[in-house]
């Protein structure tokens, strides 16, 4: 087994900073909790999307409502699926009554240290308008379950590959219900 290398840090912002090991720089969160994201399902078997613009890519991207968890001053602690709820309400401006986490794993271990969980949320209630917070403008998709790979791509936007694991994830867990 090879010994691992410790990482010394190039750079630091808010959220992220760019760290070095070895000959590989890599991006690291600033924090050691994961991200969440959410496949949020209605009770007509829609999924919920949101579209939304990314300056790193200069353009719109289709995704799962998606967030950082303990990035709000005074909730550093909170818990994943907190951090879901919060995200899905910001965002859609639905609450789930019923949570499943799906899976978690690495976003792009070439190029960050970033983890993601993966949830299911279903039993959906419509209390908000969504939208997201601050600067976020989101545009909010209601798309059937069925045919969905098919919408996006006719979509012809940049899609978040999370997207895709999430609905596979989300897919097999609802089939085997």
């Amino acid at each position: 087994m090879s010994q691992r290398n410790e990482s010394q840090t190039a750079w630091s912002g808010r959220h992220v900073s760019v760290a070095v090991r070895g000959n590989w720089e890599y991006a690291t969160r600033n924090t050691d909790k994961p991200a969440v994201a959410i496949v949020a399902v209605t009770d007509d078997q829609r999924v919920i999307l949101v579209e939304q613009y990314r300056p790193p890519v200069d353009r719109k991207v289709l995704e799962l409502p998606a967030g950082l968890t303990g990035d709000i001053p005074g909730e550093e602690n909170e818990s994943l699926v907190e951090a879901a709820r919060r995200e899905l309400l910001e965002e859609t401006g639905y609450i789930a009554h019923r949570w499943s986490e799906l899976v978690m794993g690495c976003t792009s271990p070439g190029l960050t240290d970033e983890l993601i969980a993966l949830f299911l949320a279903q039993d959906l209630e419509k209390v908000g308008p969504g939208g997201g917070v601050e600067n976020e403008a989101i545009e909010i998709h209601l798309v059937p379950l069925d045919g969905l790979l098919e919408w996006l791509v006719e979509r012809a936007l940049h899609i978040d590959l999370k997207t895709l694991a999430g609905l596979y994830a989300a897919e097999r867990k609802l089939k085997n219900e």
